[in-house]
């Protein structure tokens, strides 16, 4: 059930690969290399189990992709000259970029889930590709709101559902593939328009009124703490920071937003037995992080920050290292051909209307 803003891209995709696009702009587009950023991993057989009798209703399918996609990618990305480096190397390779020759790409997991350590690791290690994994201090200890995972699998259990912020409307009707994801589109959407103590008071009404356990959902699917230590004891893993508790930055006070970024560190500076470098932004997007919040993140101690903003990067990027830009793995794109005009960077450089720092 592709949205239509997915149908239009993936148009407008096309037709950039049947008239050449991205090979005439590839000399100003590809820069030096990119950031992907990648969520869930897990092979398709268990989304599929999982989404049962309404196979059609994917809404957060956007933010996984298979084992073999991702081994895909690697080998694509290999293929096209590309070394696999990890963020540290990058931003070496960014202030220095006469010093390293070749482009490069960087691969970042957010959140930390169960799956990156089962089906991600195995891949990552068949092509000796290291990984940054952000984590959300809460999550490992789990007490984490994953609210939009819990959204979804609210709505797909359900045949009506009231919604917490239009009560006086009482139950409306959850019952088909299209009914759903209209009720989620919209209250995705308002959630992530409120303050965020409301977004959250909002969700945990909702997940009472349905007998919804939301820490459960946290450990069920986000590593915990022991086995987080083990995971960063892997030589091709690194772990960043992701504040406490997941909260957009640009919507909080400079406090909270300092408060999020530093306790969440202290608490995995705690945890693994080093403090965190790098710190990825939750959400990322123009109205979760700005200038300000890139500030605060220089302020906090971090030598990195990255967003969800598109683009790659380029030499100018040096001076902009806390507000990096990456691009997705979406799983709505699995296919090399998307990968193929995404490693160019042409789609990037148009939408930014040819900035390259935007």
């Amino acid at each position: 059930m592709a949205s239509t803003r997915v149908r239009l891209m993936k148009g407008a995709l096309g037709a950039m690969q049947t008239l050449g696009v991205h090979a005439l702009l590839r000399p100003l587009s590809e820069g030096l290399g990119m950031i992907l950023t990648l969520h869930r991993v897990r092979p398709a057989s268990m989304l599929e189990n999982e989404l049962g009798a309404f196979p059609k209703f994917n809404p957060n399918g956007l933010l996984e992709v298979t084992p073999d996609f991702l081994d895909a990618a690697l080998g694509l990305l290999k293929a096209q000259g590309l070394a696999v480096l990890s963020l540290d190397e990058a931003v070496e390779a960014i202030k220095n970029p006469a010093v390293r020759k070749g482009r490069f790409a960087v691969f970042t997991f957010d959140d930390g889930y169960i799956d990156n350590r089962e089906h991600a690791l195995p891949v990552l290690q068949a092509h000796n590709a290291p990984a940054m994994i952000y984590v959300p201090s809460s999550y490992p200890q789990g007490t984490g709101e994953l609210w939009w995972v819990a959204l979804e699998e609210m709505i797909r259990s359900a045949e009506t559902l009231v919604r917490p912020d239009q009560p006086e409307q009482g139950p409306q009707s959850v019952r088909t593939d299209d009914e759903k994801l209209a009720f989620y589109l919209d209250l995705y959407w308002t959630l992530r328009a409120m303050s965020q103590d409301d977004q959250r008071a909002a969700v945990r009404q909702m997940a009472h009124a349905q007998g919804y356990d939301l820490d459960a959902l946290c450990r069920r699917l986000v590593l915990s703490t022991a086995e987080l230590q083990d995971f960063s004891n892997h030589p091709l893993i690194t772990i960043g920071a992701h504040t406490v508790t997941h909260r957009a930055i640009a919507r909080l006070s400079p406090e909270e937003a300092m408060r999020e970024m530093v306790e969440g560190t202290d608490w995995l500076e705690e945890a693994l037995g080093s403090r965190p470098k790098h710190f990825s932004f939750p959400y990322g997007d123009r109205g979760s992080a700005d200038a300000r919040d890139y500030a605060l993140a220089r302020e906090a101690g971090f030598e990195t920050a990255v967003t969800t903003r598109k683009g790659m990067l380029f030499a100018d990027h040096k001076d902009h290292l806390f507000c990096l830009p990456r691009v997705s793995l979406n799983g709505d794109y699995q296919q090399e051909r998307y990968l193929r005009l995404f490693e160019s960077g042409a789609p990037f450089l148009l939408a930014n209307k040819f900035k390259k720092v935007a």
